[in-house]
């Protein structure tokens, strides 16, 4: 297999090179945030929210030089990247960190980035011919704050999640915010279909600001059904018709299974449809 390259700060270099020190605050803290993005016929899909989301969360962060991470910024270093790995269809991660010392206190404000790619064979996004089985996970709720809908590399939560899943034998798992409503999936948001109308948790609720599922929101919307952000309690799971992920690697992914509930999945191919011609 091809040696894959990355792009750190703005040097394409072999993805086995050493490259951080123990100094790092992304590796001592999780002093940073992410994006998880799409490459398709070598062009990145919906670069303007991916950068629009990227620069709020740097911001919030008070992580310096998010004006330069534009949406022109993420196109090209994602399509020199592809070039590079001769990929036409990829998935990315942006890994931004803030690149100084310090204890919690950093010496310096300014951002480092790492850009991965992960080549695939598909030109478009698929709907999964099996659909996932999926339960709840307790352990640890997740809190609704600001930081909340910032993908941060502080994922302690969702590789607990992760552990729960495998020990299980589950293909996805639903995390619940502090106060016991439905959040967010393991690496996805949440849609319920209930009652002919489609619900998704608030942002007031915790989960992360997700790029897919606002592209989500406005296909139904085109289509006329009927959307709502709103507070979940997890116990619809028991009655909906139809549940379904999203993130932008994988586009949408439907449930099949939560206990012993079964669903549909008429609406989300009818989403993934739209989102293909989209």
């Amino acid at each position: 297999m091809a040696l894959n390259f990355i792009n750190f700060n703005g040097q394409i270099l072999p993805s086995d090179s050493k490259l951080l020190t123990v100094s790092n605050r992304s590796f001592k803290y999780g002093d940073g945030l992410f994006e998880s993005m799409r490459l398709l016929k070598g062009k990145l899909k919906f670069a303007e929210l991916h950068a629009d989301r990227l620069q709020r969360g740097m911001k919030a962060l008070k992580i310096d030089g998010y004006s330069q991470m534009d949406a022109w910024f993420l196109k090209d270093i994602a399509e020199q990247l592809a070039i590079r790995n001769k990929a036409k269809h990829g998935r990315l991660r942006l890994t931004v960190y803030r690149d100084g010392e310090g204890l919690y206190t950093p010496s310096a404000n300014k951002a480092g980035y790492c850009l991965e790619i992960v080549p695939v064979e598909e030109p478009r996004y698929f709907l999964n011919e099996k659909g996932l089985i999926v339960d709840v996970f307790t352990d640890v709720p997740k809190p609704c704050n600001y930081l909340s809908n910032i993908k941060t590399c502080n994922a302690l939560t969702y590789v607990m999640a992760a552990i729960f899943k495998a020990q299980n034998n589950l293909d996805e798992v639903f995390l619940l915010n502090q106060n016991g409503f439905l959040c967010e999936a393991g690496s996805a948001n949440v849609f319920v279909y209930y009652q002919s109308h489609l619900y998704t948790p608030a942002l007031s609720e915790g989960c992360v600001e997700g790029v897919m599922r606002q592209v989500v929101i406005n296909l139904a919307k085109k289509i006329n059904i009927p959307v709502t952000e709103a507070q979940i309690n997890p116990e619809i799971l028991y009655e909906a018709e139809e549940v379904f992920i999203t993130n932008a690697s994988r586009g949408i992914q439907c449930v099949m299974g939560y206990g012993v509930r079964r669903y549909f999945n008429k609406i989300s191919k009818l989403l993934m449809d739209e989102l293909n011609k989209d």
